[in-house]
């Protein structure tokens, strides 16, 4: 794996901007934000230390919250005029610290000067209290100024020293959780997200589809594409009549705003066989397994949500997990946003199907959309 060079913080800070939707004059809830990272900073960097390659998850839970905290941090400059990257600047301009010069990967200078720490490494737990100490000095403050945030930021490098964490890695990390989830994908990026445009049209899912779904006297649902049917009759399978029957319609959903589901693959029989490795590792067992496992979990949250009726967003919580659910998959290319969609999309599907005891589901691949028709009235 191509280790990534180095990243310019005001290039970090022009990236996530546009994630920042919270009110520009009103510190409260940027100043929180960062006080409740630090908290989960002193979790998860002691995991990762403690464990080290035991876990290496708790590594990228580390980063994570590093990253978060960043976040913040730089939400509180842009608040008050003042460059990040001349914030960590100065907290890296003290005796702690000494310049060394490195051959340069980015274009404009020769030269890169690294701060790199000189003093007898200082235990984790001592990093972390001082910088659970400037957090709270910030949060307690009128209004924050440099002086406080040049503070938060040596205590920021001091614990990540620590902590034994790249700051490119967790900066790069960031930039891609937060633009993931906050921002639409613009059309250069959904153009790299078409998992099988280079296969046959037998082996791609369909670029427009419409799936007839009629339920029956004896409760169950039925399936049909192009006039025939496909799939089992599926009825809810609880006691609790909460319209899982129905539950296709999100991997349809998936299919058409994600193109992605290894399910529908299998139901209508285009799994990517001339390919072995395609039709083992995405389109198998373990991947069909994966996103019904994926769907089965997601649904038991929108129970409790009335099933993202009147919502606009998904958690952060619940994308995080959805997340980790395909890591390894092809579909872990999609941004969290594309995630959101697909779920509120299909769930608006999913409402009217489960109303209307049934209807039609219309995919489009190329606008990434899915609706809902109704059933020809009966005869």
């Amino acid at each position: 794996m191509k280790k990534e060079g180095t990243l310019l913080l005001s290039d970090y800070a022009a990236q996530i901007a546009p994630t920042d939707v919270l009110g520009r004059s009103d510190f409260s809830p940027v100043l929180q934000g960062l006080y409740g990272e630090v908290g989960g900073i002193m979790t998860t960097a002691k995991k990762h230390v403690r464990e080290q390659s035991a876990f290496p998850g708790f590594r990228k839970a580390a980063e994570e919250e590093f990253g978060d905290t960043l976040w913040y941090l730089a939400a509180i400059c842009r608040r008050l005029d003042v460059p990040l990257e001349e914030v960590f600047a100065e907290a890296a301009n003290h005796g702690n610290f000494r310049n060394v010069g490195a051959a340069s990967d980015v274009m404009e200078g020769a030269m890169a000067y690294i701060a790199v720490p000189v003093a007898v490494p200082v235990p984790l737990d001592t990093t972390l209290v001082r910088l659970g100490q400037s957090a709270a000095a910030l949060l307690g403050s009128v209004a924050p100024d440099r002086a406080g945030l040049v503070a938060f930021a040596r205590a920021y490098l001091d614990a990540m020293h620590a902590a034994k964490l790249a700051f490119s890695d967790v900066a790069r990390g960031n930039i891609r959780k937060a633009r993931g989830a906050f921002l639409e994908p613009g059309t250069a990026d959904l153009a790299s997200l078409d998992f099988d445009r280079a296969f046959g049209r037998e082996e791609q899912l369909p670029r427009e589809f419409r799936i007839r779904v009629n339920q029956r006297g004896s409760g169950k649902s039925y399936l049909q594409w192009n006039d025939v049917f496909i799939g089992d009759p599926l009825t809810d399978n609880i006691a609790d009549h909460d319209g899982y029957r129905f539950h296709d319609v999100f991997h349809f959903a998936y299919a058409a705003i994600l193109h992605w589901s290894p399910v529908i693959r299998a139901l209508i029989k285009h799994k990517r066989k001339s390919n072995s490795r395609y039709d083992e590792e995405q389109d198998g067992g373990r991947a069909i397994v994966v996103e019904e496992g994926l769907t089965a979990w997601i649904f038991s949250k929108a129970k409790e949500l009335n099933f993202f009726e009147n919502q606009k967003k998904v958690s952060l919580g619940i994308l995080k997990t959805i997340a980790e659910f395909v890591s390894g998959y092809e579909v872990e290319k999609c941004p969290l946003k594309l995630w959101e969609r697909a779920i509120l999309d299909g769930y608006a599907v999913f409402r009217q199907m489960k109303e209307n005891e049934g209807g039609w589901i219309v995919g489009n691949r190329e606008q990434r959309t899915i609706a809902y028709l109704p059933l020809e009235p009966k005869e």
